[in-house]
């Protein structure tokens, strides 16, 4: 009778197990959200997260917090299944789900080219002040954001429109009217980088389209806007070229310009 009950119980187990892996929305609801600093582990090589004790992760071990695991493009080991797992298979935005803004420096991220929109958080922008400051609505705001948030572009600097103190700019219309036309009232997505915000509280962003293309460096490119290197970003050396380009090619800023 006995061994017949432990047949029963293993075939119980490994069914619960299946229903884990197979039926990830049924498994997600019945385990907590996990705080992005939770500590996980992962190889040198491999692409998974693991728990501490995990015999797929063999000698090379490496501590690191789950909003890091998740930003760097990491998912969950389904053998040990860490912290996580079942947030994960059971949302397919699983960074948005466990409230980590992507930060294209945790992700390693070479290029805004290359920045994965699909990791980034969705929001609206609702109001526009020039040509890199707009607010933005944010249904959902991850850990540490608002609903509605006044955001600064990372790394350009357009003419200034609205500053008390230098009054209207050479091409600050134009620039302002170029983020205008191209941001209000359109869903966009944003992505973090180094730091959160300026010395003003404004939230410093990477703004894309949802024709993936990056508008902090469109500014530039169509000669609205300086690079801003004063300060250290993802792609500081990227958008110097990319002002060296609009510079040679006289566009916009530098039109009429012998630099």
């Amino acid at each position: 009778m006995q061994s017949v009950y432990r047949i029963f119980l293993v075939l119980f187990l490994l069914s619960a197990n299946y229903g884990a892996l197979y039926a990830p929305s049924v498994y997600a609801a019945s385990i907590d959200t996990p705080s992005s600093d939770a500590p996980v582990y992962v190889s040198r090589t491999g692409r998974k997260y693991h728990r501490i004790d995990c015999g797929t992760l063999r000698n090379s071990k490496q501590e690191i917090n789950l909003g890091e695991a998740v930003n760097a493009g990491y998912t969950p080991c389904a053998v040990c299944k860490p912290v996580g797992f079942a947030a994960v298979y059971g949302a397919a935005e699983y960074g948005a789900l466990i409230g980590v803004p992507y930060r294209v420096n945790v992700g390693k991220v070479d290029s805004y080219r290359r920045a994965d929109l699909k990791k980034m958080f969705a929001a609206r922008v609702t109001r526009h002040v020039d040509g890199d400051t707009v607010y933005i609505t944010i249904k959902d705001p991850p850990a540490g954001l608002k609903e509605t948030e006044k955001v600064r572009m990372i790394g350009v600097d357009t003419p200034e429109t609205v500053h008390p103190g230098k009054g209207l700019e050479y091409m600050g219309r134009e620039a302002s009217g170029f983020t205008k036309t191209a941001l209000l009232d359109k869903d966009v997505f944003i992505a973090l980088d180094w730091d959160n915000r300026d010395k003003y509280g404004r939230l410093l962003v990477y703004i894309y389209t949802l024709d993936g293309k990056c508008h902090n460096a469109e500014l530039i490119k169509q000669g609205f806007a300086h690079a801003y290197t004063r300060f250290p970003f993802q792609f500081l050396e990227e958008f110097r070229l990319l002002e060296k380009d609009a510079r040679a090619a006289k566009k916009g800023l530098w039109a009429g310009s012998g630099s």
